[in-house]
């Protein structure tokens, strides 16, 4: 538990600036460009992350579970040469995926900005792909090898990076092409001194020549690794529908200006986010460590803490913003118009209150060997959602997406924290050793 509050300590002190930071670059962008603009600029971004997740392994969390793993054990090579799998095929998802970008971006243009005429700007951010082509095995070495304080100073030095450039453009009255390469310049760098941060590592633990490691020695594995791999792309790409893309069905069916509002409650809900979001990256490490030892009643004590402090901080924030929300939207963007997004922030915030409870819903299960339990939740309830989505978003609009959203994530998180602790439970007492009397026929 030190660990984990150190390490989340250095993630959220980063994340406390990177959040900050961010607020601050949506309310320039919001007081330059308006409802209209901000709902634009953030359908952009979001088509680029949905894109880029739909492609994407997520390989942060194969990284730390195997290369962690094998690290725990003293299989150094093996490590190795899983860091080197996951980064070549990082890789070759990441080009996959600014192509797939190119292919949709009149499309994305057309149908979800309202104006065909903007397709480059899609092209254009969709350039970060390229400059983050292993961020997610970088990020999950360093989190390997305890670099925690080392991931919050870059994701510092990128906010600043970005703030600044977009606090010029604010200054000088620019528009949104040149918002478009401020956070493109600001992730860019980050991205590449990330790579070069974890390949530093990788050299230092491993020797000059860790990537020559034949990949012969992961043949017994191999079944293993790509069904981790594609049961964790699998559940990325279902939350795609499920959370990751909210913005773009509301720009979709009801245009920027009710995204404005969306994007606006979002932003504020990530505050909210901050002081937990570090928590899963700091928790996963060690909840493996237990898992390999098979402490089972360590990492039960683990999640239980975690959940306290989350689910406890959750609610005293929601407290708040039900009863000064409304202040908070005006002191923040100086304009009315910003105004409707307060019952958009209020539904998400019920959400919220039992995701951030159950922070660890997802990575306990991952640790537990059952990363298709979240795959199969995701997918019924991306059906149901899909469905609600269609019925009621064209008619209610942002409002009617932040209840779906809402929705999927009480329920999604409640069944993954059930489904932890039945395992918890059953692993126990297999564990447990039998009492004497109960081993054979004992006589006196």
């Amino acid at each position: 538990m030190r660990r984990i509050f150190k390490n989340s300590g250095y993630l959220f002190s980063a994340t406390g600036i990177a959040a900050g930071i961010s607020m601050l670059q949506s309310i320039l962008v919001g007081r330059l460009l308006g409802v209209a603009g901000l709902g634009l600029l953030g359908t952009i971004t979001v088509f680029i992350s949905v894109v880029n997740k739909f492609v994407s392994f997520r390989m942060t969390e194969l990284v730390i579970k195997y290369v962690g793993h094998y690290t725990e054990t003293g299989d150094q090579r093996r490590a190795a040469v899983v860091f080197k799998s996951a980064a070549l095929a990082e890789m070759a998802a990441s080009i996959a995926a600014f192509l797939l970008i190119c292919l949709l971006a009149p499309l994305a243009a057309t149908y979800l900005a309202k104006d065909a005429s903007l397709a480059y700007l899609f092209v254009l951010y969709g350039l970060i792909v390229l400059a983050n082509l292993i961020s997610e095995s970088s990020t999950g070495l360093l989190q390997v090898f305890d670099r925690y304080r080392r991931i919050a100073s870059l994701n510092v030095v990128q906010s600043i990076l970005t703030l600044v450039i977009i606090f010029w453009v604010y200054v000088t009255n620019g528009n949104i092409v040149q918002i478009v390469v401020a956070y493109l310049i600001g992730k860019t760098v980050g991205a590449l001194i990330l790579t070069i941060a974890a390949l530093t590592e990788a050299g230092r633990h491993w020797g000059p020549g860790w990537w020559k490691t034949p990949f012969s020695l992961l043949r017994p594995q191999a079944r293993e690794l790509t069904h981790f791999a594609v049961s964790t792309n699998l559940s990325a790409s279902l939350n795609l529908i499920n959370k990751d893309g909210e913005l773009l069905w509301v720009s979709l069916f009801r245009g920027p200006v009710e995204a404005g509002f969306y994007r606006t409650a979002m932003s504020i809900v990530n505050l909210v986010q901050m002081p937990v979001s570090p928590l899963p990256d700091a928790t996963y490490p060690e909840i493996n460590r237990e898992a390999a030892h098979k402490n089972w009643k360590n990492m039960r004590h683990v999640l239980r803490q975690g959940m306290l402090i989350a689910g406890g901080f959750t609610l005293a924030v929601a407290v708040f913003l039900a009863a000064f929300g409304r202040q908070v939207i005006l002191l923040l963007y100086k304009n009315p118009g910003f105004l409707p997004a307060y019952p958009a922030l209020m539904i998400m915030l019920v959400g919220f209150l039992v995701a951030n409870t159950f922070y660890w819903n997802r990575i306990a299960l991952l640790t537990l060997g059952r990363p298709d339990f979240p795959t199969k939740v995701n997918l019924v309830l991306a059906v149901i959602k899909i469905i609600g989505i269609l019925l009621l978003v064209p008619k209610f609009g942002y409002l009617a997406s932040a209840a779906l959203f809402a929705g999927y994530y009480i329920c999604s998180t409640s069944l993954a924290a059930w489904k932890t602790y039945q395992i918890l439970a059953e692993r126990e007492i297999t564990a447990t050793p039998a009492p004497p009397s109960l081993i054979g026929n004992s006589k006196p």
